[in-house]
């Protein structure tokens, strides 16, 4: 039944290709066989990471504050990054976790690996929560002005989707750390 749904690449071509992404057309047969056009947008795989502090005040985040030049913006979020050329997921989140906030992490777990919006990108993000996290010192790449702060995990919840929470994906990682925790 579901052969009914799938079209056929026929064809692709990058008709703009930048540092963080390419964008693509799609030569694509429908499945009653009518070709169409369709935009794409090719990046990295990235990851998200959770890093979690239990204190004595409970559970809180070390998160990431920075300026997001598409909402123009200040955006408080978990660290992430893009992956290098065939580097591992944990160990693309292990190192991202690293170089933006300092910590290193002695338990690392995938959590899941979303599309981010599967219409128009062709890439995927993958979720981890890193535990037993020992400060080392920060690596910042040569463009990235970072704030490191500890945010307890009840103002992370309340906090999603006003500023400065303002990154979608950031909600997505949070669904799958609860959906962790209750299992």
């Amino acid at each position: 039944m579901k052969e009914k749904l799938v079209w056929k690449e026929e064809g692709r071509k990058t008709v703009y290709s930048c540092r963080i992404f390419s964008a693509g057309e799609r030569l694509c047969r429908s499945p009653d066989n009518r070709l169409k056009t369709f935009n794409v947008l090719d990046a990295p795989d990235w990851a998200i990471i959770i890093p979690e502090l239990k204190t004595e005040r409970g559970i809180e985040f070390v998160m990431v504050r920075q300026w997001r030049h598409g909402a123009g913006e200040l955006s408080l979020e978990f660290p992430a990054g893009v992956f290098e050329d065939g580097e591992d997921p944990a160990t693309a989140a292990a190192r991202e976790l690293r170089e933006e906030t300092g910590y290193i992490a002695h338990t690392i777990e995938k959590l899941g690996v979303f599309n981010p919006n599967p219409a128009i990108m062709s890439n995927r993000v993958h979720f981890f929560l890193a535990r037993d996290l020992e400060l080392a010192g920060q690596d910042l790449d040569e463009d990235e002005y970072i704030e490191v702060e500890t945010v307890p995990m009840k103002d992370a919840l309340d906090g999603m989707g006003k500023p400065p929470f303002i990154h979608a994906l950031m909600g997505t990682a949070l669904t799958l750390y609860l959906k962790e925790k209750r299992e």
